[in-house]
This record gives structure tokens, C-alpha cells and sequence, in this order.
């Protein structure tokens, strides 16, 4: 069964990920434009952004413990998930800097030093951006895979920080944040309880 799973995933191109990817942000659009944002649309665009980039998170942290649990592989796909992530990410916070702050920079600079959930979303946004920069075969060609596998655990800051920046956005109980930051957290942990499993060559010399 896996394999018939894992056949039907390598037969899937990443182009279809990207596709799908684009979705929300279709519908975002198409909600903008024939009204259906409420009645604070830069909030719910703000919102939606920032949501749907927590999303693509979740779901590119997903990839490894489904791996070495389920042995199902989407590999293939985790670096469009990511930069899916972060392209959502950017756009959050374009959104946040061009409709809330009107470029303001200083404006926006003394925020975020006074606000708790923006100086975690600001450096939530950081990480994933050299997450994202460093993602293709190229850098890690250059950075050699030890250090380029060092320096994304970075992921491990990044992701909490995410949910974190949601849960303290919020003024009411954050049931749902509360909820992304405990699914976070596990797949993370699962990540360290599970070990990479070693290399043929590795244990034949062991």
C-alpha cells in the first residue's frame, strides 16, 4: 500500500504543488474584488495571509515524520511547501507594511519593538527568509550538506514563533493558535525522537 502511495507521489510533478499552492491566494483575490472580506478587509487580508503561511509550515514540517513513521515520502515536495510558507509569509507582511503601517518606517520600527507579537512575527519572518534563500541545490552545494542542515534548524525557532506571533496578535483565549502551536511542537519533536535513519554505506562500516 505504501508503495502504490509513494508511486502515485513520484508520478505527481512539484509544478502541481505550486498550483495548488496559488489557490488561496486566487481566493483571496476573488473575495477582495467582489467584496466578501468583511467589514475590516485589511485585517481579513492580513489574516488570511498569514494563516495560509502557517499552513504550508505545518504542512512542510510534516514531510520528515511522515517519512520516518508512515514511510511516505514527499520529499520531492518540501521545498515548494516551504517556499510556499514563506512567499504567504512576504506577502503578510507586505500587507501589514503597505494597508497598516503606509510604509511608515520609523512607525513600524518603534511597533515592533513595543509590541511582543510583532518582534516574533518579524523574527519568525527573518528565519524563513534565510531558510528560503539557502533552499535550492545550489547553496547546498556550496554549504556543504552538514553546515546547510545545521543552519536550518533554524526551523526549529522559526515555527514556533509563527504560532506564538498569532497566539499573542489575538486578545481573546486563542483556541485555534493554541492548537497549530501544540501541532508544531509535536511534529518538531518527532523530528528529534525519530533519528534520520542511517545510510546503506553507514551501516555497513558500523
Amino acid at each position: 500500500m505504501i508503495r502504490q502511495v509513494n508511486d502515485a507521489l513520484r508520478r505527481l510533478p512539484v509544478w502541481a504543488v505550486w498550483l495548488g499552492g496559488l489557490v488561496p491566494l486566487l481566493l483571496l483575490v476573488w473575495d477582495a474584488v467582489a467584496g466578501g472580506l468583511g467589514i475590516d478587509p485589511i485585517r481579513d487580508i492580513e489574516h488570511r495571509l498569514g494563516r495560509t503561511a502557517l499552513y504550508f509550515l505545518v504542512a512542510s514540517l510534516t514531510v520528515t515524520p511522515l517519512l520516518r513513521i508512515g514511510g511516505i515520502s514527499l520529499m520531492r515536495f518540501r521545498r515548494a511547501l516551504g517556499l510556499l510558507c514563506f512567499t504567504y509569509a512576504g506577502l503578510h507582511v507586505l500587507s501589514w507594511l503597505s494597508m497598516d503601517m503606509g510604509f511608515l518606517w520609523g512607525q513600524m520600527a518603534k511597533d515592533i519593538v513595543k509590541r511582543p507579537y510583532l518582534l516574533f512575527g518579524m523574527t519568525a519572518f527573518t528565519l524563513l527568509a534565510v531558510l528560503a534563500v539557502t533552499s535550492s541545490n545550489l547553496a547546498i552545494r556550496r554549504m556543504g550538506g552538514q553546515a546547510w542542515r545545521r543552519l536550518h534548524r533554524l526551523v526549529y525557532i522559526a515555527a514556533p514563533l509563527v504560532a506564538l506571533h498569532w497566539i499573542w496578535a489575538l486578545k481573546t483565549f486563542p483556541v485555534t493558535p493554541g492548537f497549530w502551536l501544540l501541532v508544531i511542537l509535536s511534529l518538531l519533536g518527532l523530528r528529534v525522537a525519530i533519528p534520520r535513519p542511517l545510510k546503506r554505506g553507514a551501516l555497513q562500516k558500523a
